[in-house]
C-alpha cells in the first residue's frame, strides 16, 4: 500500500529535531540589524522660502557598514530624489511610494507628522 504525500512529510518532519531557544537567543540582540528612524523636524526659513527637514537616525551591527551609528538631516526633496535613483537602478525591485506632496497646510504640526510617518515607513520597507 502506497503512503499518501501528507504520511510523506509528516514522516519528513516528525524526524526534526526542535531546540528550544535560549532568552538570549529570543531576546538579544538580532545577528544583523538594521533600524531606521525618521525623527526632529524642524520648519526653517520664512515665506515662500520655508522647508521642513527631518532627522534621520541609522543604527546598525551588520559588518558591511562603515559606521555604526548615523544621523543626518534630510529634506522631502532629498527622499524624491532617492527614490528616483532606486527606480532606475532596480528595475526588478517594487520601490514603496513616498507620502503624497501636501499644497494646504504644509507646514501644521498634524501633516509634518503625518509625513515623518510616511517617510519613516519608506525608508524601512
Amino acid at each position: 500500500m502506497a503512503s499518501s504525500p501528507l504520511q510523506k512529510t509528516f514522516d519528513a518532519t516528525s524526524r526534526l529535531t526542535i531546540k528550544e531557544q535560549t532568552p538570549d537567543e529570543m531576546y538579544g540582540i538580532p545577528e544583523n540589524s538594521l533600524e531606521i528612524e525618521v525623527r526632529n523636524p524642524q520648519t526653517h526659513g520664512f515665506g515662500r522660502k520655508m522647508y521642513t527637514d527631518y532627522e534621520i537616525v541609522c543604527k546598525t551591527n551588520i559588518p558591511a557598514f562603515k559606521l555604526k551609528y548615523s544621523k543626518v538631516r534630510r529634506r522631502y526633496s532629498d527622499f524624491e530624489w532617492f527614490r528616483d535613483v532606486l527606480e532606475r537602478e532596480s528595475s526588478r525591485v517594487n520601490i514603496p511610494p513616498l507620502p503624497g506632496k501636501v499644497f494646504t497646510n504644509r507646514f501644521s504640526d498634524e501633516v509634518i507628522e503625518a509625513r515623518r510617518e510616511g517617510l519613516e515607513r519608506f525608508l524601512q520597507m
